[in-house]
């Protein structure tokens, strides 16, 4: 099972192309891709056209979708803030935060394309696609 974030999806829907794009979809039929809510939040509310949106709106509920937050989350995720705070590093988006401690909580590997998960694989055992 891989977690795959709005990162990867973003560019996916844009039809760019690169390591990120082409590893999703080599796993699409292959390995069981899933998402969670706050991503799907992400890469929906991006389309301005409502043709675009329907379709990327039913491609992305073909993915098994996570509820990915709660109380013992957000505390965790809090937690991860301030260890990587003494590490001398900010993760600027809170939902990365919580996407990567999800990730990690639940052993679930992460495809992304943001640097602000590269911390939490270095300090924080993030499983990281590369």
């Amino acid at each position: 099972m891989i977690l795959v974030d709005s990162s990867v999806f973003i560019d996916y829907f844009n039809g760019i192309n690169n390591w990120h794009t082409d590893e999703l979809n080599a796993l699409l039929g292959n390995e069981l891709v899933v998402t969670g809510d706050y991503i799907l939040a992400e890469v929906l509310q991006g389309f301005r056209n409502n043709k675009d949106y329907k379709v990327a709106k039913e491609i992305m509920r073909s993915f098994p979708c996570f509820n990915i937050c709660n109380e013992k989350l957000a505390i965790k995720s809090a937690d991860n803030f301030r260890y990587l705070r003494t590490k001398g590093i900010t993760i600027r988006k809170t939902v990365d935060l919580i996407i990567g401690t999800f990730c990690i909580e639940n052993d679930i590997e992460l495809l992304h394309n943001d640097r602000n998960f590269e911390p939490m694989g270095r300090y924080l055992n993030l499983r990281i696609r590369k």
